[in-house]
């Protein structure tokens, strides 16, 4: 009975997998692709280096590529946007800047410069159309915050607001733009890596923080969380060591209390990844570059969806359309 009842669940999680489909969509672009924002059923921005972006209105079938030339040197590693229309960037690296359009990348407004040989922004996220934040790695032990409140016209330091000071050789990546995820009610967690592993927790839109232990492989600069993302009261940290990209020791983490305690996966995700995404409460896709992995029952175990790998993926703020985003252009959509 035992081994019948085993394999109607494989079958069954078999057939789950089987309906879930990546699909290539474009390739060929000559820019790395970490920066990727989803709008809606029909509308997505991208951005990376050499100062590249592109904006679909069809569901990624087809895309406007345009390269800005004063930034042609700028790595955009990520982008939110709003509408056909509006979206922001980020870069990392130095100097620092945002840009800020409100007529589809016709042009693009630098609300925010910082030329300071230390400064290197991560990533953001947005509670809101106004509210935003971007987080950094640490000056002086010190976690780099910026605040926007009126939808990325100007941004804030906040750094202060958070006195928990970051170890030498602690930092975030990079990566995909999904180490920060921002919640309903003002809640943001951020995550670090390196030479140690947090969850940075604010409940406040920023104005004050916690920090909890994140478990995840770490103690060398290419080891950590490079992603997190939550739904509801559960959360879940995916990396691993980007320079052992195929070992799957502890490189995923599940947590059921908003990321203050984490467990490991039964079975975890085939190897370093740098983007976690829900689709559901129990669907989530997680991608690298060496390979693309699916979970249909909350992250508990994986099962890989494609050798194809990518550096993001990202579900609709409104709606189920599905991207993901890679190296030299490479841009994908999961139906499920």
């Amino acid at each position: 009975m035992r081994k019948h009842l085993l394999f109607l669940l494989l079958l069954g999680y078999s057939n789950i997998l089987c309906a879930q489909t990546l699909i290539p969509l474009h390739s060929g672009t000559k820019t790395s692709l970490r920066g990727l924002s989803v709008v809606n059923d029909a509308v997505a921005w991208l951005s990376g280096s050499n100062g590249m972006y592109a904006i679909s209105t069809d569901a990624g079938r087809n895309w406007k590529w345009n390269q800005l030339s004063s930034y042609n040197k700028f790595d955009f590693r990520d982008i939110e946007a709003f509408s056909e229309q509006k979206a922001v960037m980020v870069n990392a690296g130095t100097p620092s800047v945002i840009l800020l359009t409100n007529d589809g990348g016709a042009s693009w407004k630098e609300v925010y410069r910082n030329e300071s040989s230390e400064i290197f922004l991560d990533g953001m996220d947005f509670w809101d159309e106004k509210s935003g934040i971007i987080y950094g790695d640490p000056i002086n032990g010190q976690m780099v915050l910026l605040k926007t409140s009126d939808g990325g016209q100007s941004w804030v330091d906040i750094s202060a607001n958070n006195q928990i000071k970051l170890i030498s050789g602690e930092a975030s990546f990079a990566a995909s733009g999904t180490g920060i995820r921002c919640g309903k009610h003002g809640k943001v967690w951020i995550a670090t890596g390196g030479a140690q592993s947090r969850i940075f927790y604010s409940a406040d839109y920023g104005k004050s923080w916690k920090d909890y232990a994140c478990p995840i492989i770490q103690g060398k600069s290419s080891t950590g969380p490079f992603s997190i993302a939550f739904y509801r009261n559960k959360g879940i940290a995916v990396g691993g060591d980007y320079l052992q990209d195929t070992s799957r020791v502890n490189n995923i983490l599940l947590s059921t209390d908003k990321g203050q305690t984490w467990s490991s996966a039964l079975i975890p995700t085939f190897g370093y990844r740098s983007a976690v995404e829900y689709l559901s409460a129990k669907v989530l896709v997680a991608t690298g570059p060496q390979g693309t992995d699916l979970s249909v029952n909350g992250g508990k175990s994986w099962q890989k969806l494609s050798d194809n790998g990518y550096h993001t993926v990202r579900k609709a703020k409104s709606g189920k359309l599905v991207l993901l985003s890679g190296s030299n252009g490479k841009i994908a959509q999961i139906r499920y």
